[in-house]
């Protein structure tokens, strides 16, 4: 079978030891390019590319937008910027986030599918959440393989999970076996399961999901699809449903997209906000009706300052209470696969 020598690699939390790990098993005569996304933080600097150097024979670097592949590199999404490939080019970009994360995993596997097909091999590593499910989705109905890390050896199994749960996987492995894989991929290729495909859109049809992370184009009028009952956490803006391999996300004009999981773990976000702006402006409140009770008593007003008072105090009661119903939140239990090899 032909070679696969376009490799995507997606990560987050406990990704980074993972990742190591395979990339120092890549030799340095690989010939494929290696494309990689990693959850980081807008502020976490320029390190990263170092920090994989340390252990990978091959030179890693950011990538830069505009700058042509090539083989026998590996290429690394730089912080609060999104990494894609468009027309055999890297484009980087402050694109809207997806699922949450800019750089996110999924804009950089569904655009690879959609340049290289089958070349494609995607890897999803250790991470929260389910960023990647759906880029390695368009990885398999291009023809590509998919690789994921196995969860039981992952440290946050998330990422993992989903892709399993959600993607025919054709390999669940452990970090150290994934560079042969890798390397039998550039080589001759991965045996892979075939991915029941979704049916393609006619030419004067929009794509929702654009396969992209920039809907700018896309005019409010022409999805054909009516709007979802829910707006964008990002930006307030309508979402639209679009079902993909049995499964529903979401995205707005602006561009941002969600799984369920991300939109539900967005709207938390907004709510948490939300609850503790209502905590603060309760003991302001407070506060302003102690020292209305405290100049009306001074004016020998006692009637009213027992009317301040006792409004203060049961703003500070509702407070605490909101303050106990946070402090009390249920955390999500991590889901675990059966205990047998996973390995295909």
């Amino acid at each position: 079978m032909p070679a696969q020598d376009i490799i995507v690699v997606g990560g987050s939390a406990g990704g980074l030891e993972a990742l190591s790990k395979v990339l120092s098993g890549l030799p340095s005569n690989l010939d494929a390019s290696v494309f990689v996304v990693l959850h980081t933080s807008p502020q976490s600097g320029n390190g990263l590319p170092q920090i994989l150097s340390r252990t990978a024979v091959l030179p890693v670097a950011f990538a830069i937008d505009g700058e042509a592949p090539e083989r026998g590199r590996i290429y690394v999404a730089p912080p609060d910027h999104h990494l894609t490939i468009e027309e055999g080019l890297l484009s980087v970009a402050r694109g809207p986030r997806e699922n949450g994360f800019r750089p996110a995993v999924d804009p950089l596997f569904r655009s690879a599918a959609k340049e290289y097909d089958g070349r494609v091999v995607g890897v999803v590593l250790s991470g929260a959440m389910d960023d990647g499910t759906f880029g390695l989705m368009a990885v398999k109905e291009g023809g590509g393989a998919a690789i994921v890390q196995h969860p039981y050896e992952a440290f946050v199994p998330s990422m993992p999970l989903s892709a399993i749960q959600n993607v025919e996987v054709d390999h669940i492995v452990r970090s150290e076996e994934i560079a042969p894989l890798l390397i039998q991929a550039a080589e001759s290729g991965l045996h892979s399961r075939p991915a029941t495909r979704t049916s393609k859109l006619e030419e004067d049809e929009v794509d929702p999901t654009g396969r992209d992370i920039d809907l700018a184009t896309v005019q409010p009028d022409a999805l054909p699809d009516p709007p979802s009952t829910f707006v964008c956490p990002e930006c307030g803006g309508t979402l639209w449903g679009v079902d993909e391999g049995g499964l529903k996300r979401y995205r707005c004009h602006t561009g941002h997209g969600f799984t369920v999981d991300t939109l539900l773990a967005a709207q938390n976000g907004k709510l948490e906000h939300a609850l503790w702006s209502a905590v603060r402006v309760l003991m302001e409140r407070a506060a302003l009706h102690r020292q209305m009770a405290q100049r009306t008593s001074q004016r020998g007003m006692t009637s009213s300052a027992e009317k301040y008072q006792e409004r203060a105090k049961q703003e500070e009661q509702h407070a605490n209470c909101i303050r106990e119903m946070l402090s009390k939140q249920p955390q999500a239990a991590e889901p675990m696969p059966p205990a047998e090899d996973q390995t295909v």
